[in-house]
């Protein structure tokens, strides 16, 4: 019954963080440091250990994406930093990494655990990796990597038995597609500003 509780206090901390993150809201990172910190236990009694290390690195990057979004100003008008497109530079390094880490974690779930899903598990994480560092960085294609994301968690959560998070990522899907929408409009704007 625990697992059930951790699995719907998670969702609604889901929730609410998602809707922070369509809303291009600070208080994100705040709520993304607690909900994977319990996103561990969740994910390892479920033999989903790509996702519970996964939740160590969100709990760590949350902090990063807080200092980023708080303290990291535009140059020229000391702002925050505005929602942009992610610029074409950015996109081999990003692909190349992804392609490194799927490889590294897939072998470390291989190897040292008995995980039953290594290549999803390890494929979510990967792309959860770059994803995180596009929303840090306010890119507008951070929506495009955490639909992909979502939409392979809901499965693979389906599959383990964890419900409401399956919802969740199935609801993820939806929130994406509408954030990447609004952020779209907004770094428009930001464009026609310059």
């Amino acid at each position: 019954m625990t697992l059930d509780w951790l699995d719907i206090l998670t969702t609604i901390l889901g929730l609410i963080y998602i809707w922070l993150e369509y809303r291009a809201h600070i208080a994100l990172w705040v709520v993304g440091i607690i909900m994977p910190a319990l996103d561990i236990i969740l994910y390892w009694q479920h033999g989903l250990y790509g996702d519970a290390g996964m939740a160590c690195y969100y709990t760590l990057a949350a902090f990063y994406g807080l200092f980023i979004w708080k303290f990291k100003k535009t140059r020229k008008k000391k702002e925050p930093l505005p929602i942009i497109y992610m610029p074409r530079r950015q996109y081999l390094p990003a692909i190349v990494f992804f392609f490194v880490a799927w490889a590294a974690i897939y072998y470390v779930l291989i190897t040292w655990t008995d995980s039953t899903v290594p290549v999803l598990d390890s494929f979510t994480n990967a792309m959860s990796f770059v994803g995180l560092w596009a929303l840090a960085r306010k890119y507008l294609e951070q929506w495009l990597f955490w639909m992909v994301v979502d939409i392979v968690c809901c499965v693979l959560y389906v599959q383990k038995g964890i419900p409401f998070k399956a919802l969740l990522y199935g609801l993820y899907v939806v929130i994406a597609i509408a954030g990447y929408y609004k952020w779209k409009g907004m770094a428009k704007k930001v464009k026609s500003d310059q």
